[in-house]
């Protein structure tokens, strides 16, 4: 398993375990290495900053991590699942009930309002339209929505938008949330008061989160930061 220390508190289980990943792209010149037997842990309730410039292999990382890619050797498990070996129906599967997705636009739906955007992820996995509501509404108000419930994208704010986001993308109770710049296309005030709020419910729901990040500021308030260098992933200090 990862050298990554497991956390006082935590399941026995990373969220997310990265276990001699490799992964290479072939190129007219010959192969590009971006992965070479690299090892990460992520454990519930922990939120680690991924901090690296660009070209280093961090889109990589989190397609590996979100099973969009599948590596070229190694293991990456997801709640202790081996994942290399299984289908696409599965890896489907796996990333709609066990992941949750942010990104650094928001990608809401323009014409469903704030809690249908949340109500969404949860009809697919199957919940009820009514149980779906109540929920899409609780984490909307968590994050600060209640009076924006059924406000359409357009009529939100930009930090607006990206919680709804936040909340579509923890709806269906996800054991692992993958963020790429996730404040990325919001002004620093609005960035830092979206952070606090994500970090918020990190905390409170227990999920493990991996955050791309060139905020440097942000990354620091995580519990750890760590980069990727000539193939591997490694802690920062």
């Amino acid at each position: 398993m990862s050298t990554t220390p497991e956390p006082a508190g935590a399941q026995p289980v990373p969220a997310l375990f990265f276990a001699r990943v490799e992964r290479r792209y072939k190129q007219a010149e010959g192969a590009l290495e971006i992965l070479r037997g690299a090892d990460l842990a992520i454990w519930p309730g922990e939120l680690v900053a991924l901090v690296a410039p660009s070209g280093a292999g961090k889109s990589t990382l989190l397609h590996l991590a979100g099973l969009l890619e599948k590596p070229d050797g190694g293991e990456v498990y997801i709640g202790g699942q081996p994942t290399a070996a299984m289908g696409d129906a599965e890896r489907t599967r796996l990333r709609r009930e066990e992941m949750g997705f942010v990104y650094q636009f928001h990608h809401l739906l323009p014409e469903f309002s704030a809690q249908e955007n949340v109500v969404m992820p949860q009809l697919i996995r199957g919940l009820s339209r009514a149980e779906a509501k109540t929920r899409a509404a609780e984490l909307l108000s968590f994050l600060g929505l209640k009076d924006r419930l059924q406000h359409r994208p357009a009529e939100l704010s930009g930090g607006e938008q990206q919680r709804v986001a936040i909340a579509r993308a923890v709806a269906n109770g996800p054991r692992l949330l993958l963020a790429d710049e996730p404040t990325g296309n919001l002004d620093p005030h609005t960035a830092d008061h979206v952070f606090s709020i994500l970090m918020a419910l990190v905390r409170a729901s227990g999920l493990a989160a991996l955050i791309a990040t060139h905020n440097l500021d942000l990354a620091a308030r995580m519990d750890r930061r760590v980069t990727i260098r000539e193939g591997l992933i490694e802690q920062l200090a």
